[in-house]
Order: C-alpha cells, then structure tokens, then sequence
C-alpha cells in the first residue's frame, strides 16, 4: 500500500475510534437527561448530577480533541462541515458550555436563577447534545448540502473553496427524517448508558432500582431506531468512489458491501452489539450485576468504530454532498499534506499514555460508589 493511503486511513481509524469513544461517554448526556424522572427526592437528584458531574470533563475533552483530530487529519472536512454547517456545531457546542456553567453554578449560594434552572439546563444538553451529534454523524451517510471549488484558492478577495448551498447552515440535516432517527437512536443509547453507570456508580436500592426499570424502555426504544437507521443504511445506496479517477458515483447497496469487503470491520460491529446487549440484558436478568456500563460501554466503542470505518474505507466517500456529487469529501481530497500526517503518527505513540492516566484518574474518582453520607459533605455539586 502506498504510504500516504496508509496515513490517510491511519488517521480515519484515529478520528473513528475518538467519535466511538465519544459516543459511549456521553452517558453523561444521558443520565442528565433522566434527572427528574429518576430523581424524586432532592437526595437522589444530588446523587445523579454529583455521579455524572465527575466525568462531564472526559467527555467534554474528547468532544474538543475529536474536532481537533479531524481538523488536522482533513481539514477540508473540517473547514466545510465547521465552517459551513456552523448553526448545527453551535447549538451542539453552546448546550456543552451551558452543561459545564451548570455544574458549577447550580448549588452555588446566592445563583440569581435557581438550582432547578441549571438543572433543567443539564437536561437540556442531555438531550440536544446527543440527538444532534447523532444527527451529525448520520450525515456520513446520508450526505450535506455543501459545495467545493477548489479553484477559489487563487481568489485574492475571497480564497474560500467550500460553501453551504443553502441557507440553514447544517439545521437542514434535521429535515431528513434518517438523521433524526440516529440522533434519536444515539439519545436513548445515552440514556441506557446513563442508567447503567448510575447502577454502578450509586449505593441507593431505591434509585438503583428506578434505574433498571428504566432500561426496558430506553432499551425497546435504542433499537427501534437503531435497527431502523441501519436497515436503511445496509439496503441505500451508497457514495462510492472509483479507483481509478477518485470520481464519485452512487452504487447500490455500498455500505453492505463495505462490511461484506472487510469481514474484520464486520466482526468487530457485531462484537460491538453483541456486548450493548449483553449488558442490558445482564443487568435486566441479574437483579445484583452492576457491571453492565463497561460490557455495553465496550460494545458501544466497537459498534461506532465499526460504522465509522465502513464510512471512509474502501473507496467510500465519509462525507457526501447531496447538492453536487462530486463535491463528497474523501480520504484523498480532504486530508493533510503527507508531511504532517507523518509528524502527527509519531505524536499518535502517545496516545496509549494518555488512555492509561484516564483509566488511572477514573478508578480513583470511582474507588467507591456514591451514597447519602457522601452528599452531606461540602465538596459536592
């Protein structure tokens, strides 16, 4: 293979596994977003924001570095989707930032705005945040309304080569109904990740037990539209690129044959269902099991990785333009120079250290669960 092809999907397979990783920790989203319905005392409500409220930076930060892989591996990517779908990155980023204000401000002594409103802000973000980000990520899919000319580069007043072709600037990703399942789908998976890590973090039979009953309509609903998103994926047609010109052409049933292409990729997805399941039905049958958020949260990772990875390899164009086909971004068209791509795979050797201080800082934050006593203590949300 050819160096820079392989740096290319060196770097697709960095950006996958940080969306994958993303994906599982915004359990946080998810159990925010089930506050007031599993919270019925003040005490409980305490415990859930003081639960999810230790790990909101983990996924905060990888939210930060998911953009910032992206915009140094394919920066054209970045620069259309960032630049272009602006409106649709800043609800999702404004409803982060009210979601950190929130934990620092809603047991503050004298806020003008009340606990409760900070607290409806966190459900806010619990459920924008990930509909939204599902939304985005079925785009991979389904395709955006941008336009690329890269002739404009010698344009002195404006070098600018892509633009949105309409003028809703990414909200339009919300009026395909497919995007707005997997967003849906992607909630209601937050939402069973929440739960689960509620039943593992928190020492409460009462709550513990509004959690598990919880899992059986989060979990109906995870796969209604999970299942339904991926149908329809499998049986679309696809945004194929020919090998020999890079032109971009439709081909029916691309994505089937994507995971039919790379059987290792097609393990790994059905690994990754296997194990969300198996955590969700482990904790539904063991009335005593409490370990389901790392069997479900590991199947998590592998499934979006998988999906991820069927979206940029073999020749498959991870970002499709519905308004002129041969504006889809590839991994050729819309990478780094071979230069920094090379630099940025020797700093990539640090990753493994950095994975290894967030699992240590996690099992110190987590080396017991939280219960009633804790939340008398001053240093609390």
């Amino acid at each position: 293979m050819d160096t820079y092809a392989f740096l290319q999907q060196y770097w697709w397979a960095i950006v996958s596994l940080l969306g994958a990783f993303l994906v599982f920790l915004l359990f946080v989203q998810g159990g925010n977003s089930l506050l007031f319905c599993l919270g019925k005392t003040e005490e409980h409500r305490k415990m859930m924001i003081n639960s999810t409220g230790r790990k909101w930076e983990f996924t905060f930060t990888t939210l930060v570095t998911f953009g910032g892989a992206f915009f140094a591996s394919f920066p054209l990517f970045y620069s259309t989707s960032f630049g272009g779908a602006y409106w649709l990155w800043m609800i999702i980023l404004f409803s982060f930032v009210l979601q950190a204000v929130s934990y620092e401000f809603q047991s503050q002594a004298g806020n003008l705005l009340g606990k409760n409103t900070y607290r409806v802000f966190l459900v806010i973000n619990g459920v924008v945040g990930p509909v939204l980000l599902g939304g985005a990520v079925a785009t991979f899919f389904t395709g955006s309304a941008f336009i690329i000319d890269k002739d404009n580069m010698g344009d002195t007043l404006m070098p600018v080569i892509s633009r949105w072709a309409n003028g809703w600037h990414g909200l339009d990703a919300l009026a395909n109904p497919w995007n707005v399942v997997m967003g849906l789908a992607v909630f209601f998976l937050a939402r069973v990740l929440g739960a689960l890590y509620f039943i593992n973090n928190i020492a409460d039979t009462e709550l513990v037990a509004r959690c598990r009953r919880s899992l059986w309509g989060n979990s109906v609903l995870f796969l209604i539209f999970f299942l339904a998103f991926l149908v329809r994926t499998l049986v679309a047609d696809g945004f194929a690129v020919q090998h020999e010109n890079g032109w971009i052409c439709m081909e029916p049933y691309k994505y089937l044959h994507n995971f039919l292409a790379m059987p290792w990729v097609l393990v790994i997805f059905l690994l990754g269902v296997t194990g969300v399941l198996g955590g969700i039905v482990r904790t539904l049958w063991k009335p005593g099991y409490d370990k389901g958020i790392w069997l479900s949260g590991a199947g998590t990772i592998l499934a979006v990785f998988a999906l991820l990875l069927t979206a940029g390899y073999n020749h498959t164009a991870y970002y499709p333009s519905v308004a002129d086909l041969q504006s889809s971004l590839t991994l050729a068209n819309s990478c780094s120079s071979r230069f920094t791509l090379e630099v940025m795979a020797y700093v990539s050797i640090l990753v493994p250290f950095v994975l290894a201080y967030i699992f240590y800082a996690w099992r110190r934050i987590d080396s017991h669960k939280i219960d009633a006593d804790e939340m008398k203590d001053g240093h609390t949300y």
